[in-house]
């Protein structure tokens, strides 16, 4: 697994809303924090996706049971037609707040679960 793909194991399904929390704390340099979401997609460029709510966190996260820094993840809301069984790739790009600001960009894979 690379340092672009983000270990977080998520998992929707059929029907629902979810927040995902995604930690960029290993892609970014010391002291350095996320900025701003510059965006979220489909990396298959489906339609049947909505990905709204896309924010960096303003509050400690536990992801994977350790403590992301404010600043230091990006949190968004998943809903739209998803298919039973079928893994979603979501291609995650964020700004920094660095001098100059660097572009961090992440793959995050969900799986859908039901009938």
């Amino acid at each position: 697994m690379t340092k672009n793909t983000a270990p977080e194991r998520l998992v929707a399904a059929v029907g629902e809303s979810n927040l995902f929390s995604v930690s960029f704390a290993n892609v970014l340099d010391s002291g350095e924090l996320l900025a701003s979401v510059t965006d979220i997609v489909d990396n298959a460029g489906g339609a049947t996706l909505t990905i709204s709510s896309k924010a960096v966190s303003t509050a400690a996260l536990i992801i994977n049971g350790k403590t992301v820094a404010i600043g230091k993840a990006l949190q968004f809301l998943v809903t739209g037609a998803v298919v039973a069984g079928t893994p979603y790739t979501l291609k995650m790009t964020a700004v920094t707040d660095s001098t100059p600001a660097q572009t961090k960009v992440k793959y995050v894979t969900f799986t859908v679960e039901g009938p």
